[in-house]
């Protein structure tokens, strides 16, 4: 990839964000990447001086740059460990944006997005979600917001939401909807075609006369509840079908196994929602439920996120490979995101673990009479 020097017109605006770090190194501690890369430009620090550099045009987009703010999952933690409460995460996707505006952006991303505008979706899928799942949108109260992955990559949570929701005789329809727009937004593409995702997902809730919308990814619901507001009117409830669950009266057969429950950084750090999925677990009757060593807020990311699952797949499944050691004393790892469960898996084969990886709903629909 040939270096260009880029506009800094989205870094410009978080200059005081990146002059506010003190290099102090506490992100070291809790980088996934850079646990798996081992130098600084791998790692919070590192990439706040390189955008700064990007911004003061001192030095340009090469390839050891644009690998260096490419390999952050965008997971947050080092936002957490940072003592100045820098916004990490909101300068390496403002300096993402500003290399792809001026040209330089990774082929793998390239096509993701390309699809994205072609097909809405990211893997080139020609049907829609709905026909993906063999289902007919209609008007209904409650509306399941599926995702690009569990529609198309992972229909084992999206098969399971839609048959907890039967169970417990919910009105409820899958939605008209294209993809919500997080993986464009974290690769760095323009805001006006990801407020165009936005517009149309929005229309499309509305248009099915949707009170509240569900969701199992949650990338997506991150994307609504965090997200959507700062561009586009949401005139319905947005809940994550952990938060979900955990309000029914769920008829959960015994379950004699140790579980323990993996944070997607979406859903927690992004979010906020720790509570609700262990409210669920709590519901199976016999399990036995212990946590991780670095659990909720300190939770380790599985690695998928922030575009490094498609660009450098090798690092990603590093990463998820000692997420998967964190359960080793458990019979089943419980996730709340379908590319969490992706991600995880690839790195149980990678170590060769014995634990089984399982999406919520799919545990809870096992177990649901």
């Amino acid at each position: 990839m040939a270096a260009t020097y880029v506009e800094g017109k989205n870094l410009k605006e978080l200059k005081k964000e990146m002059m506010t770090c003190t290099m102090c190194g506490f992100c070291k501690s809790v980088c996934p990447a850079f646990e798996g890369v081992g130098w600084d430009p791998g790692v919070a620090r590192g990439r706040m001086v390189l955008s700064y550099g990007l911004l003061q045009k001192d030095i340009p987009a090469d390839d050891s740059v644009v690998e260096a703010l490419y390999q952050c999952t965008t997971c947050k933690d080092c936002e957490r460990r940072c003592p100045s409460k820098v916004k990490v995460v909101d300068v390496v996707e403002r300096a993402r944006k500003d290399m792809v505006a001026s040209g330089v952006m990774l082929p793998s991303h390239r096509k993701v997005v390309d699809n994205i505008l072609k097909y809405g979706n990211p893997y080139g899928e020609k049907i829609s979600v709905p026909q993906a799942l063999g289902q007919k949108p209609r008007t209904a109260d409650v509306g399941y917001f599926v995702g690009c992955t569990a529609a198309y990559r992972n229909p084992a949570a999206a098969k399971a939401t839609i048959s907890i929701m039967g169970k417990l005789g919910e009105d409820f329809t899958l939605l008209n909807e294209t993809c919500c727009g997080s993986v464009m937004e974290r690769v760095g593409w323009n805001e006006e075609d990801v407020v165009a995702q936005m517009e149309k997902n929005v229309k499309a809730v509305e248009d099915q006369g949707v009170d509240e919308a569900v969701f199992s990814c949650a990338g997506c619901y991150r994307m609504f509840k965090e997200e959507y507001p700062k561009h586009v009117d949401v005139p319905f409830k947005v809940r994550h079908v952990s938060e979900y669950l955990a309000d029914k009266d769920l008829k959960l057969s015994p379950l004699e196994k140790k579980l323990t429950y993996h944070d997607p950084c979406h859903l927690g750090r992004h979010s906020g929602v720790y509570k609700a999925p262990r409210a669920v677990l709590a519901k199976f009757p016999g399990a036995e439920f212990k946590e991780m060593a670095k659990n909720s807020s300190e939770s380790r990311c599985c690695g998928g996120g922030g575009g490094v699952r498609s660009a450098y797949p090798e690092l990603s499944e590093h990463i998820a490979a000692r997420r998967v050691a964190d359960a080793g004393f458990a019979d089943i790892l419980v996730t709340s995101c379908p590319f969490c469960v992706t991600n995880l898996k690839a790195g149980k084969e990678r170590t060769g673990a014995k634990v089984e990886i399982i999406d919520l709903v799919e545990l809870v629909d096992r177990q649901l009479s």
